[in-house]
């Protein structure tokens, strides 16, 4: 396989494309916390820390979970499981990613560097969590949770509650979608021992507990923008994230779950770029 098509590979392993939902939220942390435009050094050294750690995460997940993506006919075609990629070159990529990660937060500030050890373990856990919680949707959602804390303190070392608000609400907005992403798993997660809130409480009652993830989240979002002191766009654009937050809950019934891959990427694509767009806005 040639180098390109094996980049393609890598790409494909980590879903690139998913970078849509924390990378903005990273924005935000920053810009809130400069009050504006943060520079280009912050800007570019907080867009590789973001895609590495990410990347980092993905690829672990990808590692470990090789066993059941084995047998689960949703994940038979992924490039660690055909065999695109190597599990060789998947820890090669890991070391990569991680250290590319450290590298860059150690150019943002001391505090980043600390805590970037810190990031990588906390990402890496996730994917175990499966297999003793069926909180793991939570897990999962603090790590992309992260995203607005660590742009917050890229600019410089200082902490306050806006980026507390704001990581409550990424986590529960990214632990709603991702008990929907699981509905397809059920009956897979159950014969493997695996926890998932579908596959312990039903079709039903995850729907239920993933929209009340997503009420909260709703509720985080505008708490966030009304400590950072944001102004009337934000809250425009957060009005209309809590309208697709709500239609996304109308699309997906017990019954019919064939839209939950609309849902999982094509409205929550949606949500970080309008929330970070709409403080963006407001501090203009």
């Amino acid at each position: 396989m040639g180098a390109i098509a094996k980049t393609g590979s890598l790409l494909r392993m980590v879903k690139i494309e998913h970078s849509v939902f924390a990378l903005p939220f990273a924005y935000l942390g920053a810009f809130v916390s400069a009050g504006g435009w943060p520079g280009w050094r912050v800007f570019i050294l907080l867009t590789v820390a973001m895609v590495a750690v990410r990347s980092f995460a993905m690829a672990w997940n990808r590692l470990v979970d090789l066993p059941f993506d084995s047998q689960n006919p949703r994940t038979a075609t992924r490039p660690l499981v055909t065999g695109e990629i190597t599990v060789r070159e998947t820890k090669i990529f890991l070391a990569a990613t991680a250290a590319v990660f450290v590298l860059a937060a150690a150019g943002l500030n001391w505090l980043c560097l600390v805590l970037s050890p810190l990031a990588l373990i906390w990402s890496a856990f996730y994917s175990y969590t499966k297999r003793f919680t069926p909180m793991c949707h939570f897990a999962l959602g603090s790590v992309l949770g992260l995203a607005p804390i660590a742009g917050w303190i890229a600019p410089h070392v200082s902490f306050s509650l806006p980026p507390v608000l704001f990581f409550l609400g990424v986590t529960f907005w990214v632990a709603g979608f991702d008990i929907l992403y699981a509905t397809q798993d059920v009956e897979f997660d159950r014969e493997q021992g695996l926890n998932s809130l579908p596959a312990a409480l039903g079709i039903e009652g995850a729907l239920t507990i993933a929209a009340f993830s997503h009420l909260n989240a709703a509720i985080f979002f505008l708490l966030g923008g009304w400590a950072a002191w944001l102004s009337w766009p934000y809250y425009i654009t957060w009005a209309v994230v809590a309208g697709v937050l709500f239609w996304e809950h109308r699309i997906i019934k017990p019954g019919d779950l064939s839209r939950v891959n609309m849902a999982f990427f094509t409205l929550n694509g949606v949500v970080s770029i309008l929330l970070f767009l709409g403080a963006l806005a407001s501090l203009a």
